[in-house]
């Protein structure tokens, strides 16, 4: 298959993912609703006031609020692996998840302990200086520490601290609201609302366009520092520019969803093998699609494998990001032999 080809069967391939992704969720439940009533509760027609709050109070706002901060996760995670030149690197394997959502905690307690309620803006600023935290901490290890095997794993020990650390705060709240943060803080998307639904499509879409802007200068960063200042690429801008984005994009899942595993590895390395391609301006929107649609299944999955058992989002994204993440590794483990 030519290049051109697969890549635009690639992206023909994800529009009708995503598409049905997106149906599938809005159909299926515990509830059965026939597709002619989504539609007309979608579209404002006439019909049973209950079937409409179900559809946009509860199913409607969890499906965009999957298929938008699914495809921000991939992103962040794209950029992290730019970034550090490494595959392996991730929101979540390098503890910024656990640092946000660590953050996110403290402000929910801070907050329900004052009698106030938490704006959805407030709650990505929290999560976003966590991010920032977290990111700032793994950048200076990276000046002292060369190996990325190193890297990695003081990462990962500084998301097991930060998830000790909430983990602690939540066991020990008295409040009630606090002790359903339990859920949130394994990752899930229950509960959303249209408010918040909509504060994650614009912080995301946002984080899309600035990427998308720094596209050009992404696929000279990934040639080397060197070659990127001689096609006029400010690569330290550029590169204050891929942690603020990764930070934001990632706080903003977080925030809303609590940390979610693999997706922000498993998904640009799914693409790059898909589209044969290393080019950021065709991987940008690619992954941003199949983030979509990887967190819609999982979330169609979670809800609906056990139910009325709901399963948190982790647990699926895990059981299938986790084999791709060991596959590349062994991949580049085998390729570095040669």
């Amino acid at each position: 298959m030519k290049k051109d080809n697969r890549i635009l069967f690639v992206y023909l391939l994800l529009v009708v993912l995503a598409l049905a992704a997106a149906f599938l969720n809005l159909f299926t439940g515990n509830v059965h609703i026939t597709p002619r009533e989504v539609i007309e509760a979608i579209i404002g027609m006439a019909g049973d006031e209950k079937t409409k709050n179900i559809i946009m109070s509860i199913r409607l706002p969890r499906m965009i609020m999957a298929f938008v901060l699914g495809g921000g996760l991939a992103l962040s995670g794209f950029l992290l692996q730019t970034y550090f030149s490494n595959p392996i690197a991730g929101p979540y394997i390098l503890g910024i998840s656990s640092a946000a959502k660590m953050m996110v905690a403290l402000l929910l307690i801070f907050i329900t302990k004052m009698g106030l309620f938490a704006k959805g803006y407030t709650l990505v600023l929290a999560a976003f200086a966590g991010a920032l935290m977290a990111t700032g901490f793994i950048i200076m290890i990276s000046r002292h520490v060369k190996n990325m095997a190193a890297l990695l794993a003081a990462g990962i020990m500084i998301g097991y601290i930060c998830s000790a650390v909430t983990d602690f705060l939540i066991a020990f709240a008295d409040d009630s609201d606090i002790v359903n943060l339990h859920s949130w803080s394994q990752g899930s998307f229950s509960g959303a609302r249209m408010e918040g639904a909509l504060y994650c499509v614009g912080i995301t879409g946002i984080g899309l366009f600035f990427v998308l802007l720094l596209s050009r200068s992404l696929d000279a960063l990934r040639l080397g520092e060197g070659y990127a200042r001689s096609v006029g690429v400010n690569t330290k801008i550029c590169r204050i520019l891929i942690i603020l984005l990764s930070s934001l994009l990632s706080a903003c899942v977080t925030a809303f969803a609590g940390p979610i595993s693999f997706v922000g590895i498993a998904v640009p390395f799914l693409m790059r093998e898909m589209l044969k391609s290393s080019k950021p301006v065709v991987l940008i929107p690619a992954s941003f699609l199949a983030g979509a649609v990887f967190c819609s299944v999982s979330d169609l999955l979670a809800r609906m494998l056990f139910a009325p058992t709901e399963l948190n989002v982790s647990a699926v994204t895990s059981l299938f990001g986790a084999p791709i993440v060991i596959f590349m590794i062994i991949g580049r483990h085998k390729r570095s032999e040669y």
